[in-house]
């Protein structure tokens, strides 16, 4: 009602066209003056917070293309920073410079082509210049992985992550999500014989040094594959597989070393909102020496997916089931039996 009455007076007195009575609030030199405090305020606090709190939002680099990827992070980063500062003090500055005064006049001024030219042509140049830098750097971890890479699949579906890794053949198995259920989570298709020794552990393991190649998918809604110490990010997106490499530099002992924290592991989270219990969809990554690497490689190939479910070698067709059981070690599972069925008939 106060507003109001207040508008209905300011009105009033426009109708009535009282040359005598400023339109102008009083208040309007220190508004004015107030956006300059503001001004100031917020530079000295982007500033300050951004120096203090540095090191909670820039991780420690442990990849190899991350170290060009945080350079051309930290170049955008400052053609944004004083394109931003240098337009906001314009624009708080024009409402303190050019305030209204009974005794100034604005003065027309509707075009200038040598202005125009200049901020069109600059930001041109330098977004060109920034875009092609990063579509090279995309198009690089994007693209075909080194032929010694470490081959492992991730999906991704709602609230978690799979993983899968390729057995002694050093081949993945094709896929096919008809195969999905609550068990073949990532859909392996069983008549294919690449896949017969294909294992799924329970957290990405990579080894140190040496380049990843990750197949990417997701089950229900996008996902995204993301980790920033590794400044690794790719979508997970449903019947459109995608990919990503990368060369792990730091290994998990060493990173728990360098941060002083001997609980700290790298995490895979997804951070689309994919859901209610899209917080809570976070998967460990164990980075390891070559040699601690190979060790568990080799330990966890004997445990594949066909090898833990036997009864999926029904899924397999007839004259591969004699070759799966080799491929998957299910044949020395039947040998043991029988070695234990017969020690106990005997006594």
């Amino acid at each position: 009602m106060i507003f109001t009455a207040y508008r209905v007076t300011t009105l009033v007195d426009v109708v009535k066209k009282d040359k005598k009575k400023s339109h102008v609030p009083p208040g309007n030199s220190f508004q004015g003056a107030l956006m300059v405090m503001f001004l100031v305020a917020g530079i000295f606090g982007f500033f300050y917070f951004s120096m203090t709190e540095f090191d909670n939002y820039n991780l420690p680099i442990a990849s190899e293309h991350a170290v060009v990827t945080e350079n051309l992070f930290w170049i955008t980063m400052a053609v944004t920073v004083f394109v931003f500062i240098v337009t906001q003090i314009f624009l708080f500055g024009f409402g303190w410079v050019y305030r209204y005064k009974e005794d100034k006049k604005a003065h027309y001024y509707p075009h200038n082509n040598k202005l125009e030219m200049i901020w069109t042509i600059v930001p041109a140049v330098v977004l060109a210049w920034l875009i092609i830098s990063g579509l090279k750097q995309w198009n690089l971890v994007t693209g075909p992985a080194p032929e010694n890479s470490e081959v492992i699949e991730v999906m991704g579906y709602q609230y978690a992550w799979a993983f899968r890794y390729p057995g002694k053949d050093g081949e993945l198995g094709k896929s096919d999500f008809r195969k999905i259920d609550a068990i073949n989570s990532m859909g392996i298709d069983l008549a294919d014989q690449k896949g017969h020794d294909d294992f799924m552990p329970t957290q990405l393991v990579l080894p140190k040094g040496k380049p990843v190649h990750l197949k990417i998918r997701g089950r229900d809604v996008i996902h995204s594959v993301y980790n920033p110490h590794f400044r690794m990010q790719m979508n997970a997106v449903p019947g459109m597989p995608t990919r990503f490499w990368f060369t792990p530099t730091v290994s998990t002992a060493e990173m728990r070393e360098k941060t002083g924290n001997p609980d700290f592991n790298y995490e895979l989270v997804c951070n689309k909102i994919c859901g209610k219990s899209h917080y809570g969809m976070k998967g460990i990554i164990t980075v390891l020496e070559q040699d601690e690497y190979d060790a568990w490689y080799k330990e966890n190939q004997e445990n594949s997916f066909l090898k833990l479910n036997p009864d999926y070698i029904s899924q397999v067709p007839e004259d591969l089931k004699e070759a799966a059981k080799i491929a998957a070690g299910i044949e020395n599972i039947d040998n043991e039996q029988k070695v234990t069925s017969a020690s106990s008939s005997s006594k």
